[in-house]
């Protein structure tokens, strides 16, 4: 049995997943809010003390923040994880602590057909690096490194690079950015709180007005999802229009990975958000602003272009690694 974790700002999944012929088979599975809990450690007991009392063999946790030395300082929560005390707190040896983007780029070869909806076929052979974009809490990235033979998950933390406006509206986009947080990363949009700031930008700029039952429904729904299930409706303007600038600095930042990673097997589209949008997706304004490329053009067309629907990719990439490292210790 494997003991797999998907640790984001919002949401702490964990899952117990049976290994059969190289598939596997969810067994268990709880959602624990994470703001709610003092730190991993907490949620991980828990869930152990509330299950059957089998015994995982290995665990593998994906964690939102860059994990050094097997430790990690989460970047949406105000937590510190160290492996070795993890390890302690479960009496588990085979405990793994990876970047939660690590964990969805092991879940890319988990995944079905059905699994992804693909918004660009791309061109001639899908053979080489893939890459991984992720925008939820936060916004996470990685890549896989194709040798010939199979893929290499790595991690980075590209979702905290700099912000490269294009065009008036969104020059003026860092410009409001920048007066308030100073240091404007991709993050600071390409996130559920990012949604919010180019919302809130909008408004300030005066170029729609805002409506009394979106500002209501902000209040008592997360604002971000507001501003989504509203832009989706069409009967919110402004809502519309922040989503759509949101969608285009998404298509230029994933096109930017895929260049950095020259991910020609694939670029994937994960997280929370991109699954809830998929309409709006599937319209222009990603693609356009993903191609929008000058003399790379040719070469990003021909990169398949997918969304990951699979709400579980963390979970399954993170008993993929597990099953190959975990054992190891």
């Amino acid at each position: 049995m494997i003991l797999a974790g998907d640790i984001g700002g919002t949401h702490a999944r964990l899952a117990y997943f049976q290994p059969q012929n190289g598939r596997f088979q969810l067994v268990s599975e709880r959602v624990f809010p994470s703001r709610e809990h003092k730190g991993l450690g907490e949620i991980v007991s828990r869930f152990l003390d509330e299950s059957s009392g089998e015994r995982p063999e290995a665990a593998c946790f994906g964690i939102a923040g860059p994990v050094r030395n097997g430790r990690v300082e989460t970047s949406n929560l105000p937590w510190v994880i160290e492996q070795s005390v993890l390890a302690n707190q479960i009496h588990l040896a085979a405990t793994l602590l990876i970047n939660d983007l690590e964990a969805s780029a092991w879940g890319i070869g988990a995944l079905a057909a059905e699994d992804l909806v693909t918004l660009n076929p791309g061109g001639g052979s899908v053979a080489g690096n893939q890459a991984v974009v992720a925008p939820g809490t936060g916004l996470g990235e990685a890549g896989l490194f194709w040798d010939g033979a199979r893929h290499h998950v790595f991690a980075c933390e590209g979702g905290h690079a700099d912000f490269a406006p294009r065009g008036d509206v969104q020059i003026e986009l860092l410009r409001y950015l920048t007066n308030r947080f100073g240091h404007v990363s991709y993050e600071r949009i390409l996130s559920g709180p990012g949604l919010v700031n180019v919302y809130e930008f909008l408004s300030a700029s005066g170029c729609a007005t805002q409506s009394e039952d979106l500002a209501a429904a902000m209040q008592v729904d997360d604002p971000a999802a507001a501003i989504s299930k509203a832009a989706l409706k069409g009967n919110d303007p402004l809502a519309a229009k922040a989503l759509d600038l949101w969608i285009a600095v998404y298509g230029a930042e994933a096109s930017n990975l895929a260049l950095k990673i020259m991910s020609t097997g694939g670029l994937f589209l994960a997280g929370g958000i991109s699954p809830k949008i998929l309409p709006r997706l599937k319209t222009s304004v990603f693609m356009d602003s993903f191609l929008a490329k000058g003399r790379m053009r040719p070469l990003v067309e021909a990169m398949p272009v997918h969304v990951v629907t699979n709400e579980k990719a963390g979970l399954l990439g993170a008993a993929r690694c597990a099953t190959v490292r975990g054992f190891r210790g």
